[in-house]
């Protein structure tokens, strides 16, 4: 057990110093070139004063921390649609917790806390045996490789088949499908997958939140399946 503690705290602070050496200067960079357009902006709207403009910039950042996107007009689709609902209770019960939208009103609060908290363990029950289904496939599969007559390398095969089709479903195949859609690069829809089926969530890269683009009504309700049925794969995958 003390070697252990040790080990878990030593890989926190690796990842906390490579974290801050990666990431340090990159944001110094953005908050000199961000002062620097704030200042571009006052020379050139003499109209205005610092203090307007920090006001200004406060609405912005209030209006994205309630989940509207500044980008765009009214006219933009509402983040509480049916389809958008669905896929943020999708995000509570599995704890992905994007971030990037969250319930305003106390009533919103109180129900999320209680969804949550029955949630949760249903999710986490659903996706047991949801793996223990698959799983029993598995065993049937092992238990058929091993009669008489038939060679380990066909039962390394086999499992190396399953492990490879789920990762094309759930790991590459998604990357492809969310960069057309979302205009991202493969290795940004490859980070926005991982980090989802992983459920860390940081909330960076979001589908179905760009006002500039027009998607079908059912995309992020298919994206909340995705996700249920690639967590069951991906414990599944870690208990193998």
């Amino acid at each position: 057990t003390p070697l252990l503690v040790l080990g878990y705290l030593f890989y926190l602070l690796l990842g906390a110093m490579v974290f801050q050496l990666l990431e340090k200067q990159a944001e110094t960079h953005f908050r000199d070139q961000f002062q620097l357009e704030k200042l571009k902006f006052l020379q050139n709207y003499t109209c205005l004063d610092r203090q307007a403009l920090e006001q200004f910039v406060q609405v912005l950042m209030e209006a994205w921390e309630k989940g509207v996107n500044p980008e765009g007009n009214s006219t933009n689709p509402s983040n509480w649609d049916f389809s958008n609902s669905f896929f943020f209770a999708g995000t509570v019960v599995t704890t992905i917790g994007y971030g990037n939208l969250s319930p305003s009103t106390v009533a919103g609060q109180i129900f999320c806390v209680f969804y949550a908290l029955f949630g949760v363990p249903l999710n986490l029950t659903f996706l047991n045996q949801l793996g223990k289904g698959l799983n029993a496939h598995l065993i049937t599969l092992e238990r058929w490789v091993q009669k008489p007559g038939r060679a380990q390398v066909v039962q390394t095969l086999a499992m190396a088949i399953f492990l490879t089709t789920g990762t094309l479903l759930f790991l590459v195949f998604p990357p492809l499908v969310f960069s057309y859609v979302e205009g991202w690069s493969y290795g940004e829809g490859f980070y926005f997958t991982f980090i989802t089926l992983s459920t860390i969530g940081f909330g960076d890269y979001v589908v179905g939140t760009n006002p500039n683009k027009h998607y079908i009504p059912v995309y992020r309700s298919l994206t909340a399946i995705w996700i249920v049925f690639g967590l069951a794969w991906l414990a599944l995958v870690f208990n193998v």
